[in-house]
């Protein structure tokens, strides 16, 4: 594993595909699905941000959060 600062841990996204049938997932398999599943929570958290200010909120509400992962 990677000494870059993870938000998502490989472990628990191995044992999702694992869930979903996979017998064995490699580390590099787990680290490129944690970095895609980031890359992914950053576009819609960016966008949830946007629509609260525009909303005029300081608060990111879960309706953002809903709304703007629709768009990806």
């Amino acid at each position: 594993m990677g000494k870059n600062k993870e938000i998502i841990a490989d472990a628990p996204l191995a044992r999702v595909l694992k869930k979903l049938g996979a017998k064995r997932v490699s580390d590099d398999a787990a680290r490129v699905f944690a970095n895609i599943l980031m890359e992914k929570a950053d576009e819609i958290a960016a966008q949830a941000v946007k629509m609260a200010n525009h909303a005029g909120r300081k608060t990111v509400h879960e309706s953002d959060i809903k709304l703007a992962a629709k768009k990806y």
